[in-house]
């Protein structure tokens, strides 16, 4: 097959940049020859709930499928009047989320680079905590905002920068995806409202684990209004795709007319939103499955730090082992791998250079033998391989 060459800026682009993008795109390295085999100790999914597998939300989604077929793949801004599932499931959300309303979106991806387009003008101030995820950076980028970082989960760095640049957007995770640190969100609240700005906070690995039938931090934390946005990736205890932007009626009427990411996306497909509803009502019905996660988390957490391992900063069902440069890192991947343990490589530019790590994405389907031989072959990778444990890192992905 023949190919066309490329133009030599093009190819001059790739050569410059090839080995930044070889180290973000390192599933080579992330998976090589190490595939789970059955029984072994998988901890590299976001599936905290253990429902990826559910028949019933297979079945609603099938059910639904066979019923009304994929129904209307249009940009669901042509779609925003109908009273139909969509309509009902973005009801159902912000009423779980304490809000006015909400709106249902591709991707948490989407949501997030469309919430800062939209609400933050050029070359306005967006305030982000320094390991927020990576997609609303992007969003800053695409609405030309100016980006300021402030120090990881630190309220008073960020009322510092407010008071130096003014007001603009603030930017938080609810819980990270790097370490599992949950922000302080009253003390970020107060210093966004001491500012005058409004605050963004991305639920994403907390939506289904956290708070009141899976409603998040910000309802756990009685912050539901006094946060302007959330958003949500469906990708995570929901085991699905899709996304949500969650606010006033007025914000999100705004978000619906704005976002690019809105306008110019095909919606998600009514079979879906059938399996989204299906897994809420398990959600809601099965407090047990959060209640095994938190305990899960909880032993593998208290074991490690037994072990010499410094996960404290972990509060959360993820938990980050520094493993150093990437060399040690793929061995240290390669020796867990032996022993059936599987978690997930992080590499820079989405670590710190020479911080790498391993990540493990706890679930509610462990067994404590699992966590046990977790546990255990961490001990024993680190022993033969002279490697330690530090610190999560200071950037995230």
């Amino acid at each position: 097959m023949k190919t066309p060459q490329n133009p030599e800026f093009l190819e001059a682009h790739i050569l410059k940049n090839m080995e930044e993008a070889s180290g973000r795109h390192c599933a080579k390295l992330t998976l090589g020859d190490h595939v789970p085999k059955p029984g072994d100790v998988v901890m590299q999914t976001n599936d905290y709930l253990a429902l990826a597998g559910d028949e019933r939300i297979a079945k609603a989604k099938a059910d639904a499928l066979l019923a009304e077929g994929h129904g209307d793949a249009i940009s669901r801004v042509f779609a925003h009047h109908r009273d139909d599932a969509h309509r009902s499931f973005e009801k159902r959300v912000a009423r779980l989320m304490q809000a006015e309303d909400a709106a249902l979106v591709m991707s948490g991806y989407n949501a997030n680079v469309g919430i800062i387009e939209s609400f933050a003008a050029p070359g306005a101030p967006v305030y982000l905590d320094k390991r927020a995820h990576a997609s609303l950076w992007s969003g800053v980028a695409c609405g030309r905002a100016k980006a300021i970082p402030f120090k990881h989960n630190d309220a008073f760095d960020l009322a510092k920068k407010i008071a130096k640049f003014g007001p603009g957007l603030v930017v938080v995770d609810s819980l990270y995806s790097t370490n599992g640190a949950i922000a302080p969100l009253h003390d970020l609240v107060d210093a966004a409202e001491v500012g005058g700005c409004p605050i963004v906070v991305d639920e994403t690995h907390a939506f289904g684990t956290h708070g009141p039938d899976g409603a998040g931090i910000t309802v756990a934390e009685g912050l539901a209004d006094r946060v302007h946005f959330r958003t949500v990736g469906l990708s995570k205890a929901m085991a699905a795709r899709g996304g949500m932007v969650v606010g006033s009626a007025r914000n999100i009427e705004f978000y619906r007319y704005e976002a690019n990411a809105m306008i110019f996306s095909t919606s998600v497909l009514g079979y879906e939103v059938a399996g989204f509803d299906k897994t809420l009502d398990i959600i809601a019905a099965e407090p047990e499955r959060t209640a095994r996660l938190h305990a899960n988390h909880a032993y593998l957490r208290t074991g490690l730090l037994a072990a010499g391992f410094d996960v404290s900063a972990s509060d959360s069902q993820i938990i980050a082992l520094i493993t150093g440069t990437n060399e040690a890192t793929r061995a240290f991947r390669d020796a867990l791998a032996a022993r059936g343990v599987h978690g997930s490589v992080f590499l820079p530019p989405a670590t710190p250079q020479d911080r790498s790590l391993i990540r493990f994405t706890v679930n509610a389907g462990l067994s404590q033998a699992d966590l046990d031989r977790a546990i255990a072959a961490c001990a024993a990778a680190r022993d033969a391989l002279s490697i330690s444990a530090g610190e999560p890192p200071l950037v995230t992905a």
